[in-house]
């Protein structure tokens, strides 16, 4: 090829391109999907990951993939979307695999568990590390592939009708907690309840619970807690990172052109992304507001803390007998180590200075 042809062919503006890309734009399928989410769409942060997600793989397919997300009981009850996603009743999901731990424990790895991972450090292991590799193993036998889709950073502790001053106080309580935290807290003789976030207020407020957890500040404002109950316990020890993540059916993610693919992989770590970013905007000013308007803030006793990272251990070893979830936890648990030691020196020295009681 002569050298004018070459730049010819090569320019920006020149007629080859155009001419060679229009086939291709032309015959890329339209797929429309549909997303069942966990969470009620008047959590517009957590649910807004789902939109977020369906927003941008449409932009990037040139509106020829569409995703419809569904909020939590429109279209599927929030802690089945595992399964519909699983069956094919719906294409997509997005929830807490912790919800799930019923089908398979190590599930709980793909979420948080006690005095785990923080979101920094879950979305370290999850790209940079195994994190993804080995809960795709785990997704694999309900034809599920996962996706990290969203972080609320970590969590505050719940709200109680009474102050919690001793291991005493929790006995007896009955409390709406999900995932590993919720076996801890059965252990330390708290009655535990799984209750979708949607109907933690009616819970809360016809006395079926006396304390709860969600996840901080602005979810909490915006469900109404503080209207019932006045002390607000830190921090949520049981969810230091909780990830929460999109399932995509096998079968339908195979029949996806690669560059649908590559958009919905690139949609989806956008959303992660933008979820903690936007808890991490919004907590401070609705902390600001709770408080101003007669919430007490509360640490947890340093007995509760103590006795609930002992049980915590317990329950994490004794699971420990499945291989499966064995695998998982033992890398998990390196991971943490080498993660806890980094974080530990630098960032603890700076929080300890910069974040201090003197802050509050």
């Amino acid at each position: 090829m002569k050298r004018r042809d070459f730049l010819r062919a090569a320019a920006p503006g020149s007629q080859e391109a155009p001419l060679s890309e229009a086939p291709a734009v032309q015959t890329r399928p339209r797929v429309a999907w549909r997303l069942a989410s966990s969470f009620p769409n008047s959590l517009d942060t957590i649910y807004g990951a789902a939109e977020t997600l369906a927003r941008r793989v449409e932009a990037l397919t040139e509106g020829r993939f569409r995703i419809r997300s569904y909020p939590a009981g429109e279209l599927i009850p929030p802690l089945e979307v595992l399964s519909a996603v699983q069956n094919g009743t719906v294409q997509a999901g997005h929830s807490a695999s912790y919800y799930f731990q019923g089908k398979n424990p190590a599930l709980v790895f793909d979420c948080t568990i006690p005095f785990g991972l923080s979101a920094r450090q879950l979305n370290a292991w999850f790209y940079y590390g195994e994190g993804l590799a080995l809960t795709r193993e785990l997704f694999a036998d309900f034809n599920v592939i996962n996706f990290p889709g969203g972080n609320t950073g970590a969590q505050m502790g719940g709200w109680f009708r009474r102050e919690i001053g001793s291991l005493q106080d929790l006995r007896g309580l009955k409390m709406r907690i999900p995932g590993l935290g919720g076996e801890v807290m059965n252990r330390l003789d708290v009655t535990v309840q799984v209750i979708p976030g949607g109907e933690i207020y009616l819970a809360l407020e016809r006395g079926a619970i006396d304390a709860t957890e969600w996840v901080g500040p602005y979810d909490d404002e915006k469900l109404g807690f503080q209207e019932i109950a006045k002390h607000y316990y830190y921090p949520g020890w049981w969810e230091p990172g909780p990830g929460l993540s999109f399932y995509v059916n096998r079968d339908a993610w195979d029949a996806l052109p690669s560059a649908y693919q590559e958009a919905f992989r690139t949609a989806a770590a956008e959303a992660n992304e933008h979820m903690l970013a936007l808890y991490d905007a919004r907590n401070g000013p609705a902390l600001r507001r709770l408080v101003a308007g007669g919430v007490q803030l509360h640490p947890f006793p340093e007995e509760v803390m103590t006795a609930a990272r002992r049980i915590t251990e317990e329950v994490l070893e004794e699971f420990a007998s499945d291989p499966a979830y064995r695998k998982v936890y033992a890398a998990c648990k390196a991971w943490r180590d080498d993660a806890y030691r980094w974080f530990g020196t630098a960032e603890l020295a700076y929080g300890d200075y910069v974040f201090g009681t003197g802050n509050r």
